[in-house]
């Protein structure tokens, strides 16, 4: 099978983290008869550099073209001084022009790192796999705005349509089906409007799947519930600005933002990939950074776009392995062989 990736660096350790994945990529491709072909492109900090803008109309077209994108990360301080442009509107220009609506973020504690999750040991003991499924083009963030003539009030709108709510609910069903086949949906249907229209789309929705198991709460005892006992989640399905959050939140309970990976998904098998953590400018070309959370992103793009379930599995179990064999960056505590980005992408490539 042939498939056609662009790649987009970005800024800081993106570059890095990027070969390594790439490298990941190739080794699975030849392990099971793939060919993965890349098209390098520039979006953030460096575009801004080479273009003036974050986002150039080239490499969002060549991305539309593409089976799927895998990002790095862009941002950063050197570019903090430029009026009304900042490198992270390429994220947002990449959402909106792909039509990406679906934000998957796992929340994902492997037992070797157990020790740096800040959760007692009775709380965690077996380790965390939670899949937040995230609505990413609507509700608050790109609701009417604004401020008062006075400029003493102001106003941001939450609004959902059933289409934008319906679609990504199914979303999360049929993500669901390949998982343990539970879905939490977080919402405040006590005092929002819109989020009694989520609930509505849940009862069409999952009346269309019997075998998933569907329970609702509030996001304020979600948040509660995510560190009072986050093995009951499975899958989480919520809004916008509720996602935001919670993920947030569930990154740190997993001890390292550097081994979390993440999608966002549109129509279709289409999807951009990316790590949860940032642009990290002060560790850039110091062969430190850990490589891991763009790597296991790859892992998503082979199952989620390219419906590669058992090369998906397969990068996912050498990572594990990699951990277990000692192997740490800096970031992640424990272990018995420190070692740098390069040194953790052959130990991957060594147990694939």
């Amino acid at each position: 099978m042939i498939k056609n990736i662009a790649v987009i660096p970005g800024d800081g350790i993106g570059e890095e983290v990027i070969a390594q994945t790439v490298r990941v990529l190739d080794a699975v491709g030849e392990k099971f008869g793939h060919k993965f072909n890349y098209t390098y492109l520039e979006a953030g900090g460096c575009a801004i550099d080479s273009t003036g803008k974050p986002l150039p109309e080239a490499t969002l077209e060549t991305c539309k073209k593409s089976d799927s994108v895998l990002l790095g990360a862009v941002g950063g301080p050197k570019w903090d001084h430029i009026p009304g442009i900042r490198p992270e509107q390429a994220l947002l220009g990449l959402r909106g022009g792909l039509g990406l609506f679906a934000n998957l973020r796992p929340a994902i504690m492997y037992d070797q790192l157990k020790e740096a999750c800040p959760l007692k040991e009775s709380i965690i003991d077996g380790g965390l796999d939670i899949m937040i499924v995230r609505e990413l083009t609507g509700g608050i963030y790109f609701g009417k705005s604004g401020r008062s003539e006075d400029g003493q009030s102001g106003y941001d709108v939450e609004e959902y349509s059933f289409y934008e709510i319906e679609r990504l609910l199914r979303q999360a069903a049929e993500i669901a089906m390949k998982r343990n086949k539970h879905v939490t949906v977080v919402d405040k249907a006590n005092i929002l409007e819109t989020s009694r229209m989520w609930r509505e789309c849940a009862a069409k929705v999952f009346a269309e799947y019997p075998d998933i198991k569907v329970d609702f709460l509030y996001v304020d005892n979600a948040s509660m519930q995510l560190v009072r006992n986050p093995r009951q989640f499975d899958v989480i399905a919520t809004s916008n600005i509720f996602g935001d959050i919670l993920s947030d939140e569930a990154s740190q309970i997993t001890g390292s933002i550097g081994m979390l990976p993440s999608a966002s998904l549109g129509e279709g098998s289409f999807g951009m990939y990316e790590p949860v953590h940032g642009s990290a400018p002060d560790i850039a070309g110091k062969n430190i950074a850990n490589p891991l959370a763009t790597i296991l992103s790859g892992a998503m793009m082979l199952r989620y776009s390219f419906g590669m379930q058992a090369e998906a599995d397969d990068i996912e179990a050498a990572v594990g392995k990699a951990l277990d064999a000692g192997y740490r960056t800096a970031d992640i505590a424990g272990g018995t062989t420190p070692i740098g980005t390069k040194e953790m992408g052959d130990a991957v490539i060594k147990y694939l």
